[in-house]
């Protein structure tokens, strides 16, 4: 038997080893050592002090009662049933006497570990430089002091309890304590020891009452987060006479131990009670109920402007600007022209809809992939700036076909994706399909070749399981690179002439020597990395090789944006992942659940990722992390250098982080104003854009994200990035927006009209190191109460509802084909509020992909639709816009489209026989067609496609010849 303990004991020191060396052996690769050191020697001494403190306190309470235990002859059955129990016990009493310490003290070291950030948070605090509102402290107390003061506290009052209790029960088996009939007999020995601990816990309950009355400010169960009236007027007061109480009588309990008078102590004892129960409880409570509710909207607005205003500071709202945009709802000719560069821009590629036209169009193999949602950025082509949908070619594990999915070709052949893929955002080809400005393989255009930058892809986010690359020069390579096509090169063992490559970087641990192989074959549990014979000398392995991965892990103190995105930057493809410093200790301000804040219908749908369930009310994006997609090499730059929480987490490790003026002006050029943030800034702004305390306890001015109209849940719209002119501004900003409508309450109907517009600044500019004043500011353009410009909601609806356009869209449903509404993009233009919708067509096969095929656009009552956004912009405006779309040159069939009022119209097809017949004729054919398929008579049902084919093409020939329906006077839209 100690044989096997010894054994296992081995087995799991070993396992415990493997892990802990090919961890450093990782951040050693990675440039980051200083962060592994430094974060489990933090966590190894906090461990130990928490492990010591509850272990010694434990020990020597036990050690104290054992001494001081009293030797006579038992008298009675009691005792002499004690006096067996101490004879069982004594032959491992020492080993229960150090082991019970030891088992406390483990569970309390561990617990204490993860703390660490606390820990540090105080050891290397840097002050905010303002102060809160009530006692005068640096907003640092809070956020560094207090939470570590709370948690030395709660240890050493939890250690306290575990050594009374062990004192206690050890008095008791070796009967320093007894029940007598008279009552509880106590040594003196005994009574001295209890009376130290209880005197000691009070102390220490008194600190805790103390601290507590600065935590007020940080509760957030009242009306609204911090201290409110009763806080302030009868909480804090309290706390601090429960404080003096708790402290006067652990000095009358240590008195007490000395001079064997109990009867103060004990008296001192029930009246704290009392005193809790009463000015803890009792007194609070009538404040409440009979000083504040009758008069709550007038007593509590100081401490509401309180809230207001630290919140609006804690999530960065402080500098909003808040314009007056008295919208105008009439489509007027030319009213675009002063918007002329936003039209340009205005995007029309859903980034979460097109990922399968990536795919068909660009995939070229099923072992690579394109995310579930593409991403939006930015890139200067022939001196001009086009937002770009783009997406990294990456590799799909799941595509390997199943006779090929050995754990040699799983790990060493298919190790990476290949190239960047890239669509003008604002423009489609003639038949609907993007317009790539890089494609290929081997990659090419505007952005580049695979000569000038790296368009391998060893790290991205759907690469999860690790790879061995590498070989020394002049080695046969076996990594499968690209395709490149049936040539005559094509061999038996490669018959499609797959391009081999072997990787030349440094971007994992080295697996060349025998004893790295054994521990990362413990690490991954695989005989085959062990037993294989394609590693050699030069042989490395990559994992942990999702962005999001690799960032927590050398920067564990930031919450991470769940959105990385990659662009091409410096010759290279990079990913770029934000990266926020957060406290949940800010004081007045009110917390958010980062994951309810974010989750909208993008998120619901798993198009990128959600934040973490945690709650915060301070956020900052301090830092902006790149990861070198073929490498794996993370730079942190310290992008809020202003930031406190980041300037004590740059002391703590201060050689990881990087300032943001060493980025390369490229790198500068695709930052983006993040996702995450936003959302949580903008759940917030649907209270807090009030600012006037009165108005803001009225609550009748709140706001709610709208709903996302194009999709079936019921989550929020996501915002949007789109190049656009904010009135007022002289310039285009690549910016993230988001609408607001009156506030939605549950049971209730809300009105879906538009009541705010708010763009986030996204460009940080184009010179190293140097960050574009106007970035990341924010402007809130406020329409009036009395509005009736419509909401995304009734938009979609008009969209849906209106006859003239459901007839244009029927058209386009004929045969097996599904109709798709993409984004709808609010903007605002022509001094109101446009919305442009991109329709998309897709067939209903296996390999079908939408193509954009319609747009549909609103202004007012009025909407639009043509297979262009321009000549769409063109008949909502009366025949002239004032300014030409991005796909102003796209030569599609004309006339497809018109305009209409958002009140009913009579169907064209009554003025339009050509058009009713062909119509007429598509829906005899399509059941001529499945009548056919019922008999299995495929002659008949090729007959019938003809017909249909026929009738399509008779269609929308008919529909062009028709003339634009003449819009009828009707109301504005209602809500």
């Amino acid at each position: 038997m100690p044989t096997i303990i010894v054994v296992a004991a081995l087995v799991v020191a070993v396992l415990i080893f493997s892990g802990v060396y090919t961890e450093l052996l990782w951040f050693n690769q990675i440039g980051f050592s200083e962060v592994f050191w430094t974060e489990r020697l933090a966590k190894f001494l906090i461990f130990l002090a928490g492990f010591l403190v509850m272990a010694a306190g434990v020990y020597f309470s036990i050690r104290t009662a054992y001494k001081a235990r009293p030797i006579y002859a038992p008298d009675n059955a009691r005792e002499d049933n004690l006096n067996r129990y101490q004879m069982q016990l004594e032959p491992v009493r020492r080993v229960v006497m150090i082991g019970i310490p030891i088992v406390f003290g483990l569970f309390a070291g561990t617990a204490a570990m993860a703390q660490w950030e606390k820990v540090m948070l105080f050891l290397y605090r840097v002050p905010f430089g303002t102060t809160e509102p009530e006692f005068g402290l640096d907003i640092s107390f809070y956020t560094n002091t207090l939470p570590f003061l709370g948690f030395v506290v709660g240890m050493l009052i939890s250690a306290t309890v575990i050594a009374f209790i062990a004192g206690l029960l050890t008095h008791y088996l070796y009967g320093a304590i007894r029940l007598t009939e008279r009552g509880i007999f106590a040594s003196r020995a005994a009574q001295i020891h209890i009376s130290i601990l209880a005197g000691f816990f009070l102390l220490l309950l008194g600190v805790n009452f103390w601290l507590g009355r600065y935590a007020t400010l940080q509760d957030n169960s009242g009306y609204r987060a911090g201290a409110m009236f009763t806080d302030v007027n009868a909480v804090i007061p309290t706390k601090a006479i429960l404080a003096a109480a708790a402290i006067i009588v652990a000095i009358l309990f240590i008195v007490a131990a000395f001079i064997g008078k109990w009867k103060l102590p004990l008296i001192g004892t029930g009246m704290l009670v009392v005193t809790a129960i009463v000015a803890g409880g009792i007194y609070p409570w009538a404040i409440q109920e009979w000083q504040v509710k009758p008069s709550e909207g007038d007593v509590e607005l100081p401490y509401i402007a309180r809230n207001i205003d630290l919140t609006r500071d804690a999530y960065g709202l402080s500098d909003l600007e808040v314009t007056p945009y008295n919208a105008t709802i009439t489509a007027e000719a030319g009213a675009l022209r002063q918007d002329a560069d936003t039209a340009a821009n205005i995007r029309l590629l859903d980034p979460n809809l097109i990922s399968s036209t990536f795919a068909q169009l660009e995939q070229y193999r099923p072992y690579y992939k394109f995310p579930k949602t593409l991403n939006v950025d930015r890139y200067t082509i022939d001196g001009k700036v086009q937002d770009a949908v783009i997406a990294a070619r990456e590799l799909n594990p799941d595509g390997i076909s199943s006779t090929q999915k050995s754990w040699y070709n799983q790990h060493l052949v298919y190790t990476h994706g290949y190239g960047i893929v890239a669509a003008y955002g604002n423009t489609v080809t003639a038949d609907g399909k993007p317009v790539f400005m890089q494609q290929g393989v081997p990659s090419k255009g505007d952005l580049g070749t695979d000569t000038s930058y790296q368009p391998r892809i060893y790290f991205g986010q759907s690469t999860t399981d690790y790879s061995i690359v590498g070989a020394p020069e002049g080695t046969t390579p076996i990594e499968l690179d690209r395709p490149q096509g049936n040539t005559p090169d094509a061999t038996a063992d490669n018959p499609d002439n797959e391009a081999l490559t072997t990787f030349a970087g440094e971007a994992g641990p080295n697996v060349g020597n025998w004893f790295n192989r054994l521990m990362y074959a413990l690490k991954f549990q695989s005989t085959d990395l062990l037993l294989t014979n394609g590693v050699n000398e030069s042989s490395q392995i990559l994992y942990d090789r999702t962005p999001a991965e690799r960032v927590a892990k050398v920067a564990p103190y930031v919450t991470l944006d769940g959105n990385p995105y990659p662009a091409i930057i410096d010759g290279k493809v990079k990913w770029i992942v934000d990266g926020y410093t957060t406290s949940s200790y800010y004081p007045y301000s009110q917390q958010q659940q980062l994951q309810a804040a974010t989750t909208d219908s993008l998120t619901a749908a798993g198009g990128v990722g959600v934040m973490p369930n945690a709650s915060v009310n301070y956020i900052r994006n301090s830092i902006k992390a790149t990861v070198d997609a073929y490498d794996g090499s993370v730079d942190l730059f310290a992008w809020d250098a202003e930031d406190p929480i980041l300037k004590s987490w740059q002391k703590v490790f201060p050689s990881s982080v990087k300032p943001f003026t060493e980025m390369s002006g490229d790198l500068m050029s695709h930052v983006r104003y993040p996702e995450d943030l936003f959302k949580v800034q903008r759940e917030l702004l649907g209270r807090y854009h009030v600012t006037d305390p009165t108005n803001f306890f009225k609550n009748t001015l709140a706001w709610s994200v709208p709903e996302d109209p194009t999709s079936k849940t019921k989550e929020k719209q996501p915002p949007y990035y789109l190049s656009l002119k904010m009135p007022g501004e002289d310039k285009t900003a690549f910016s993230l927006t988001t609408s607001f409508i009156p506030q939605e309450v549950t049971g209730t109907d809300s009105r879906n009209i538009l009541y705010g517009f708010m763009a986030a600044n996204g460009d940080a500019g184009s010179v190293k190191g140097v960050k574009d004043p106007n970035y990341g500011k924010l402007k809130l353009l406020q329409l009036p109460d009395a509005t009736q410009v419509p909401g995304p909601g009734q938009v979609q609806n008009t969209f849906q509802s209106d006859p003239t356009v459901s007839e244009q869209l029927n058209v386009l449903k004929l045969g097996q084909t599904d109709v798709i509404n993409g984004n709808l993009l609010t903007l605002p233009m022509g001094g109101g509020m446009l919305y442009v919708q991109p329709v998309y067509v897709k067939s209903t096969g296996s390999t079908s992909y939408p193509t954009l095929q319609r747009v549909l656009v609103a202004f007012g009552d009025k909407i639009g639709y043509a297979a262009t956004l321009n000549e769409a912009l063109d008949k909502l405006f009366q025949g002239d816009s004032g300014a030409a779309a991005g796909d102003a040159g796209v030569s599609k069939r004309p006339g497809t489209g018109g305009t209409s009022s958002g009140g009913a119209t009579t169907p064209s097809t009554g003025n339009n026989a050509a058009l009713s017949k062909a119509l007429n004729d598509a829906n005899a054919a399509i059941k001529e067609g499945q009548a056919a398929l019922a008999k299995s008579d495929f002659t008949a049902y090729g007959e019938a496609q003809k017909k249909l084919e026929a009738a399509i093409a008779a269609a929308i020939a008919a529909e062009g010849a028709a003339a634009t329906p003449a819009a009828t006077a009707t109301p504005s839209a209602k809500p």
